[in-house]
């Protein structure tokens, strides 16, 4: 007779596709930080120039392409955007990036892709986990699906009891998770979230330049895109008192035990990807 109330640890792990390693290996040291997109060019255009920031700072920065975000009207293919992505990584400074090899235009909020980044947080055990904060009307549903995505992996990340799955990968708690946004325009901070500003100043034209390494999907008449996240940043800048900002969220609300280095915090150093 069947078990009735199966275990945690019975169910088959999914079947998932192949990782693409687009540039660099962490090896079994952690990351820092993971940021994590739907498609190539999500998180230069959400929150590159804080990635910068914190690789300019020592951090171990990596990233996470849930897809490889292709077909698009003017990319050759896959191979192309690797290409592409490879250049905005190490502009960035990041040490480690992956592709996860989800459908682009059909991703959606399942079993095996949650399963696929929880294994990627437990191997790589961030402090920080960067991801999509909303949904964007007239872009890509890709967007809204990756916010949950996010959401379940990171909560999946850290369930005992469940090695089947994870393929004895240790749970990982994330200490810290931040929302970036897309949105042209200064975002929209969701309910039950806090806004947080990263003084990007001196790494704002570092994250424009990671974006337009995506030559397939910025070319000239889209020139328009970077005046927007100029624009933006000047704006959300001004909202906390720097020349450049980005604005990210915090599902818990910022706490700091030294108000004066919060406050007035040290310029962050130059760049240092290429």
């Amino acid at each position: 007779m069947s078990d009735p109330h199966p275990t945690a640890t019975s169910p088959d792990p999914p079947e998932l596709p192949p990782a693409t390693l687009v540039v660099g290996d962490a090896g079994s040291e952690p990351l820092d930080v993971i940021a994590v997109g739907a498609h190539p060019d999500d998180v230069e255009i959400g929150c590159g120039a804080t990635l910068s920031v914190l690789a300019a700072r020592g951090a171990r920065v990596g990233i996470v392409d849930l897809t490889d975000g292709e077909p698009t009207p003017r990319s050759s293919g896959p191979a192309e955007r690797f290409r592409e992505a490879e250049r905005a990584t190490r502009l960035l400074g990041a040490v480690h990036r992956e592709i996860l090899g989800f459908p682009n235009r059909r991703l959606f909020d399942d079993f095996a892709v949650r399963v696929a980044l929880a294994r990627v947080l437990r191997r790589h055990r961030p402090r920080v986990v960067l991801a999509l904060g909303d949904k964007t009307p007239l872009a890509s549903p890709d967007h809204a699906q990756a916010v949950a995505i996010c959401e379940a992996a990171l909560f999946y990340a850290r369930l005992c009891k469940w090695d089947a799955v994870f393929a004895g990968l240790p749970v990982h708690v994330v200490p810290q998770f931040l929302s970036y946004f897309l949105s042209p325009a200064v975002p929209h901070v969701p309910p039950g979230h806090f806004p947080l500003v990263v003084d990007v100043a001196g790494h704002l034209e570092r994250k424009l330049e990671a974006i337009a390494a995506y030559r397939s999907q910025f070319p000239p008449e889209k020139a328009h895109v970077f005046d927007r996240v100029r624009a933006a940043a000047a704006v959300v800048g001004a909202m906390a008192g720097c020349p450049a900002g980005e604005l990210l969220a915090s599902a818990r609300v910022p706490c700091t035990a030294d108000p004066l280095a919060a406050l007035f915090p040290a310029p962050a150093p130059a760049p240092v990807g290429r």
